[in-house]
């Protein structure tokens, strides 16, 4: 099985990419709307299919990337019976399971934070995702949203803590840079929930928080309730209209050499390799511009910030670098020739000087 922890730092929220590695299926947990394209991006380079996004709840700190990725990649929207969530493909109930190729997950009810949150059970019970119900040495608060301590108490010594002692437990958000933990670490060190605590004593601590509302709440629990789809029903205009580009995992937009090669004139070429390079047995492309990448920052008044930039380079490593370095500069429509010219050469597009 294929396993990746990601990460969004605007929010401290965990998303979880589970897939069976025989058949590519895939589905992720607690996607978050603005990091849509990353995780399209890796589903991408590494072959997958998704087929489900999974809502641990109604999130009430992030929106949702559950509609967008369903836009871009055909994915089904999963969320509790109890969440109250319209535009839902399946709703789930305490002992469903959700397949992914030979593999599953299963749905147990863990109530608490919200009425209608669930965690999801690894088909070996060696990993659970708990969303906010248990967090690492903490867990969720139960003040807005149907919260109710005491059936969180119940939740999480029923449904979780008689899980295996080994289990992994991967939570919905953690701030202080910790990744995972087990059910018998928290079971003896959690201070709200281990050890001896009663659920009087959870009661108690929990109803003294006093903490204020998630900064994003009146934003985000009207858009999850509606998973994640805008106001307007469409996504941002951030998406690049000047060519066929695709986002790696990484963040960089990157164009196609047969694309490139059938719209000659729509972006100025930016070579970044050195000048011997430039002149060597790969070519180059015909009406390129040079500026080896050390110098790029100083002479990047040379090119025209109104026409779009295509960067290049032997591979792609420099150039995609180079795209970095002039979004700083303010240069906004840019992208990485794929693969640069060894990928150019190799698709047999034309090329100035080179040789076989």
């Amino acid at each position: 099985m294929l396993f990746r922890q990601l990460f969004d730092s605007q929010t401290g929220t965990y998303t979880y990419l589970l897939a069976d590695t025989e058949t590519g299926e895939a589905v992720m947990i607690d996607p978050v709307f603005e990091q849509a394209r990353r995780d399209g991006a890796l589903l991408g380079e590494l072959g997958l299919s998704l087929l489900y996004t999974l809502e641990t709840h109604i999130h009430a700190d992030h929106v949702t990337g559950g509609w967008l990725l369903r836009k871009n990649t055909g994915s089904k929207i999963a969320v509790s019976a109890d969440g109250g969530a319209d535009g839902v493909d399946r709703l789930l109930a305490d002992g469903d399971k959700i397949a992914f190729g030979d593999r599953y997950l299963s749905v147990r009810a863990t109530p608490g934070h919200t009425a209608g949150c669930i965690t999801f059970v690894l088909d070996t019970e060696k990993m659970a995702f708990t969303g906010d119900c248990l967090l690492i040495r903490g867990c969720g608060r139960t003040d807005f949203q149907g919260g109710d301590a005491g059936r969180m108490y119940q939740s999480i010594h029923t449904q979780i803590f008689t899980l295996p002692d080994d289990c992994l437990l991967y939570p919905g958000h953690d701030y202080r840079g910790l990744t995972t933990t087990s059910v018998a670490e928290e079971k003896a060190f959690n201070p709200r929930l281990g050890g001896q605590l009663s659920q009087s004593d959870f009661i108690g601590y929990m109803d003294n928080l006093g903490l204020d509302h998630p900064k994003k709440m009146d934003i985000a629990v009207p858009a999850n309730l509606k998973c994640g789809r805008p106001g307007q029903g469409d996504i941002p205009d951030d998406e690049p209209d000047w060519a066929n580009l695709t986002c790696t995992f990484a963040g960089i937009w990157e164009v196609q050499p047969l694309w490139l090669e059938e719209h000659p004139g729509v972006a100025q070429i930016l070579d970044v390799r050195e000048t011997d390079e430039f002149d060597g047995p790969l070519g180059r492309i015909h009406g390129a511009t040079l500026i080896p990448l050390g110098d790029l920052a100083k002479r990047a008044a040379e090119l025209d910030p109104e026409r779009p930039i295509v960067a290049v380079c032997r591979a792609g490593g420099r150039s995609a670098q180079a795209t970095i370095i002039l979004r700083r500069a303010g240069f906004a429509r840019i992208a990485n020739l794929a693969g640069g010219m060894l990928r150019w050469r190799a698709q047999h597009c034309p090329v100035e000087g080179g040789r076989d």
